[in-house]
């Protein structure tokens, strides 16, 4: 999976640029809370695309499990039909094949388990990219809006930006405190 872009440079610049010949207190800090936006943005999107890759080396590793659960399979079919194959003939069965019956279908019991495993901890991390994600999204949502105030001159879209902002970092904090 590709890592989250935070293509908002320019407009961090621009305001900043803004900022330093307004002469409102309040462009300022329209600035400074983009910049720190900005700068938990691109951990959210570093940490979603971390999450995102090893939800997919999880499911890989998963999907190897259920491969060797079903080659595990096929000896143990191919050596039951072997077993009564030679039960038909009125041949003597080998205890030790017996058991390596029961040993396969143990094995499998094993296999089993550790892909559901895997698969548990892809989906963990899958839930955990979204959130993340989603915080990215809330972020870049709230710079822009902080944009707009500084180029209209309107407070009230800095109100905005803050509320869209603390939505970014309660899915943000959501990441880590969800299990």
């Amino acid at each position: 999976m590709e890592e989250i872009e935070v293509p908002l440079e320019k407009v961090t610049e621009d305001m900043h640029e803004h900022a330093h010949h307004a002469s409102e207190s309040w462009v300022m800090r329209v600035a400074i809370c983009s910049a720190f936006l900005a700068a938990l943005a691109a951990v959210a999107a570093m940490l979603a695309g971390h999450h995102s890759n090893e939800a997919m080396i999880d499911q890989l590793r998963a999907s190897d499990q259920w491969g060797y659960y079903q080659a595990k399979g096929v000896k143990s079919a191919v050596l039951a039909s072997r077993l009564e194959l030679l039960q038909a003939l009125g041949k003597p069965v080998a205890e030790e094949q017996k058991q390596k019956l029961a040993e396969y279908k143990k094995e499998q019991e094993e296999i089993s388990e550790r892909a559901k495993e895997k698969e548990a901890e892809s989906a963990k991390h899958l839930s955990t990219h979204q959130i993340l994600a989603r915080a990215v999204t809330f972020f870049q949502v709230a710079i822009a809006i902080g944009a707009i105030a500084v180029l209209s001159r309107r407070r009230s879209f800095f109100h905005v930006s803050l509320l869209f902002g603390f939505c970014g970092l309660g899915f943000f904090i959501a990441a880590f405190v969800i299990p």
